[in-house]
């Protein structure tokens, strides 16, 4: 289908705004929710589905939108694009927490829970995509989820513009499909070339801290508390350093466990999968499996495999 779809509160009594959006927002993306604190809930999308890409551009005030996550409903094999047209705001998934301001734009995981506070006045342009054409012209995609993308940037100027001139040329219910896949492809070589012109700096830590986070991996009980004990400091002053390299310390032990485990389970084949996750500090083995996947997008035992 390549008709836009255009919804509105305005025609919605003021108490029934915001439940008529959150059902509108859950019938677009699975899982998705929205609060607002204010009176009524003046907003308006507009809804596209155009090749394989499903896109939507809403307008809103003020507001905090978190996806619940649900294995049954939700796909492993697709990511969401952000690309903040007007307005401000934060971003935070898996451990990750990045802000992002007019122009700018971020990606994260679709099947993982996310939660974006919307500062004021908001115009947002929002692209779910399959996660294969992205994997297809960045080679680590993981590196870039939920890491600011400057708009100022020459390609992230281009691909904006790109977006804004397909909502421009409206509906396109009639176009061959042919041309909604020639589509899809530019806009996944644009969206290739402003995730390769910049690619996040290495993230790095405290040499104390690092090493207190490499050697302790093992243990269940690492946690932030852990850290800020063994170094002497309060727990707000780990929680910062973290902060710094864009994670947080529940994210930053998961990676690395996640890291250390999917090097492990190739160079060790005669150790179990559950082994390997309790050796790391995993309690649950399929709490682990769909870590494993979300980070790597594929299941640990099919990554020995292809190993």
């Amino acid at each position: 289908m390549a008709v836009i779809e255009h919804f509105a509160t305005a025609g919605v009594r003021p108490w029934e705004q915001l439940p008529f959006w959150n059902r509108l927002a859950s019938e677009t993306f699975s899982g998705l929710s929205v609060d607002c604190s204010a009176d009524g809930f003046p907003a308006e999308m507009m809804r596209w589905s155009l090749g394989s890409l499903t896109m939507i551009r809403p307008r809103s005030p003020a507001a905090v939108v978190r996806n619940h996550a649900d294995a049954r409903r939700t796909r492993s094999d697709r990511v969401i694009l952000h690309l903040q047209h007007r307005g401000r705001s934060r971003h935070s998934q898996l451990g990750r927490e990045v802000e992002i301001d007019s122009g700018d734009l971020a990606l994260c995981a679709s099947d993982a829970d996310y939660r974006v506070d919307l500062s004021g006045a908001n115009d947002m342009l929002v692209v779910e995509l399959p996660r294969h054409l992205i994997a297809e012209r960045v080679p680590d995609q993981e590196a870039i989820m939920q890491t600011r993308i400057a708009g100022a940037a020459p390609a992230s100027r281009i691909l904006h513009d790109f977006l804004l001139s397909l909502w421009r040329h409206g509906d396109q219910a009639d176009a061959d499909p042919a041309w909604q896949d020639g589509v899809v492809n530019v806009f996944a070589d644009l969206l290739g070339l402003a995730l390769r012109a910049q690619r996040p700096e290495p993230r790095r830590l405290d040499a104390r801290l690092l090493a207190l986070v490499e050697a302790q991996l093992g243990d269940p009980a690492l946690r932030t508390a852990t850290l800020a004990a063994a170094l002497g400091v309060s727990t707000r002053s780990v929680q910062t350093m973290f902060a710094a390299i864009g994670a947080t310390p529940s994210g930053y032990i998961l990676d690395r466990r996640l890291d250390r485990a999917a090097d492990r389970l190739v160079r060790e084949p005669a150790v179990s999968i559950t082994a390997v996750a309790f050796d790391l500090g995993f309690n649950d083995s399929a709490y682990f499996a769909r870590c494993f996947r979300r980070r790597f997008g594929t299941p640990p035992s099919l990554h020995r495999a292809r190993r």
